[in-house]
């Protein structure tokens, strides 16, 4: 049965304890380069369940089928727990003082704001595919949804700053490169408030490598925010079988007045 949280019932430190231990996939939270994602019918674990085998879906054009409920995929605690091997976070001067001033209390996500990217709630979420768009339906927080444009087009020149930002997709071979600008300052990368700027541009890039294991690697580039740019690199896994559930952030929220401290991790 799954589990879930009201942001009313639990403190903000029995919050992020049960998160990290319930909903987020052991493989989403180690470095990158200590991963062992489940293929050629290995079995991995998600929420105490085998992750599902066999091969990757495929829709009638041949491009991998992405659509399915996932658990996990992006930082949560620490954005450097999912570094490629030989990548590293260098905050600039500007991004550094941000970050050293940040409060846990004045997390978005703890206010029931929008994770924006990479980040990713930790609850369930569901990708919808379709020939021109691919949809991400977020369980946690505000009942969100993002939008990636398959169709062709290009980044409009007029954007106004967003917390998903302007998505564009492209197949290279089975994966889908995903090019997101756009984007406002007001997400925060994790739990310890790693920030961005207005500038930031992100890649990533989505490989389903086999039925139950998605493969997510993001570059962030944002040179206001960051000397030079760096890769981290998650997974999901499939959760057959299950749907989304109403969960209301905002609904008797009493979280956010508890995190009492400086950003960062329980």
């Amino acid at each position: 049965m799954k589990k879930h949280l009201t942001s009313g019932i639990m403190t903000a430190a029995a919050l992020t304890a049960a998160l990290l231990l319930w909903h987020i996939p052991a493989e989403s939270q180690a470095p990158a380069d200590a991963k062992a994602p489940a293929k050629g019918g290995a079995k991995g674990k998600a929420k105490g369940k085998a992750r599902p085998t066999g091969p990757t879906p495929r829709l009638a054009d041949g491009k991998p089928d992405m659509s399915g409920v996932w658990n996990g995929g992006g930082p949560i605690g620490d954005i450097a727990q999912g570094l490629v091997a030989g990548e590293e976070i260098l905050l600039t001067p500007w991004a550094k003082k941000i970050m050293d001033s940040r409060q846990s209390k004045d997390d978005p996500e703890a206010n029931c704001l929008p994770t924006g990217i990479p980040r990713i709630a930790p609850y369930p979420w569901r990708i919808v595919q379709t020939p021109t768009h691919i949809f991400f339906l977020f369980e946690g927080n505000i009942h969100s949804f993002r939008q990636i444009f398959i169709d062709g087009r290009k980044h409009r020149a007029d954007l106004d700053p967003t917390w998903y930002g302007d998505s564009i997709g492209s197949w290279e071979g089975d994966t889908m490169v995903v090019d997101t600008i756009g984007f406002n300052d007001k997400f925060w990368f994790d739990f310890r408030g790693h920030p961005h700027s207005e500038e930031l541009h992100t890649i990533e890039r989505y490989t389903r490598t086999d039925l139950g294991t998605l493969e997510v690697e993001t570059q962030i580039i944002d040179p206001m925010a960051y000397t030079k740019p760096f890769k981290i690199k998650f997974t999901a896994a499939l959760r057959p079988g299950e749907d989304l559930m109403e969960y209301i952030c905002q609904e008797n929220q009493q979280d956010a007045h508890h995190l009492v401290g400086p950003a960062g991790l329980p």
